[in-house]
């Protein structure tokens, strides 16, 4: 058989990338096994202090684009990739051992609303470059503190287990492969670009979730290549359940058989709602617990009052109740808050997995 150079470099990329992989996942797990893991905060949050207006979003490539583009952040990894590496290195100096790609709503469902559908893969990669660079800068500095980068993958923009139209409650806008083919496009561009770990996050419809856990089997089998999944879903009001009707307890059932690296919940609510939710997967979980709460809950203008302190002194029952192994952000943080969390968080020991 003739040598074929192109099956070779294929084949040394997959190998180079299991090595990479094996790497990632051992050292996220030592890590975890002997400190509480500090993820990064709101992305958005950030963006907004920059006050972009739509020309800043477009910027020279988009500048014809046919729909308005602004709040698009995603984008904003192609078009002001210095803004979001800036943001990287901010959380990443305040002590953040996780950061998260830019890529919330990054799958060619969501990035329809914009007509940027096709732009799916080449946003996740770049995105997964810019964070990839900035943690391993970090990383350099200090080897005995190593920065991951978790590959974000949102609850998409719409559901599959709710109708939008109360007056026909069979209908869907998405059927499930439509949901899981868009997620599996997101995670083998994240991959690519070298992201350590997939972070399933803000789940407010497990189904949905689903999806998004078969798109990653299903890119595992294919490039075998397989990276750690952390799943956090999101508690909506004070029933104690997700939008789809799941109490927590029934959520991590249902999605524990994706063997994940850990379970947790953010967004939605403030810290101080979140305990009981949080102590019930604590008490349950046989894999590692999250948390990253919104500062508070928003006011009447749709902003976050909670200052560092307020939401640390909430934080600090969870530490000293042995609850969480990730502590970080969502909406309303700012680098702020996550340096005075990572300094309470530095004095108490990371939570042990349950042996279910």
């Amino acid at each position: 058989m003739p040598f074929d150079i192109e099956v070779y470099k294929f084949i040394k990329r997959i190998l180079i990338m299991t090595i990479a992989t094996n790497k990632s996942k051992s050292a996220i797990a030592s890590a975890l096994e002997k400190r509480i893991l500090i993820l990064d905060g709101a992305m958005g949050t950030m963006i907004q202090l920059y006050k972009l207006e739509e020309a800043d979003y477009r910027g020279e490539r988009f500048k014809d684009w046919v729909k308005d583009i602004k709040g698009n952040n995603d984008l904003l990894c192609l078009t002001q990739p210095q803004i979001i590496n800036a943001i990287h290195r901010e959380y990443l100096e305040a002590g953040a051992d996780i950061i998260e790609t830019n890529t919330f709503n990054c799958q060619a469902v969501s990035l329809e609303d914009y007509e940027m559908q096709s732009l799916a893969i080449e946003l996740n990669h770049a995105a997964a470059k810019i964070a990839r660079l900035a943690a391993d800068d970090f990383t350099a500095k200090d080897p005995s503190k190593p920065r991951f980068v978790a590959g974000a993958i949102g609850p998409m923009n719409r559901t599959l287990s709710l109708s939008p139209d109360v007056n026909r409650p069979e209908y869907r806008t998405v059927n499930f492969d439509q949901v899981k083919n868009a997620y599996k496009e997101q995670v083998k561009a994240l991959i690519d670009g070298e992201v350590d770990l997939l972070l399933i996050e803000t789940i407010f419809d497990t189904l949905n979730a689903k999806a998004a856990i078969f798109a990653c089997l299903e890119v595992f089998d294919e490039i075998g290549v397989e990276l750690p999944i952390s799943i956090s879903g999101t508690i909506t009001d004070a029933s104690g359940r997700t939008l789809s009707g799941q109490t927590i307890e029934a959520f991590y059932t249902s999605v524990k058989h994706a063997n994940p690296l850990s379970i947790g919940i953010n967004c939605a609510l403030g810290a101080s709602a979140m305990r009981p939710y949080l102590e019930s997967l604590s008490n349950s979980a046989a894999c590692y617990v999250s948390c990253y709460p919104n500062a508070g809950l928003p006011n009447e203008f749709g902003e976050y009052d909670e200052t560092p302190h307020m939401m640390c002194e909430q934080i600090d029952d969870f530490l000293k109740s042995g609850f969480i192994n990730i502590v970080g952000g969502c909406c309303g943080t700012t680098p702020a808050h996550i340096k005075e969390i990572a300094e309470h968080a530095s004095k108490y020991a990371p939570r042990k997995p349950k042996n279910n």
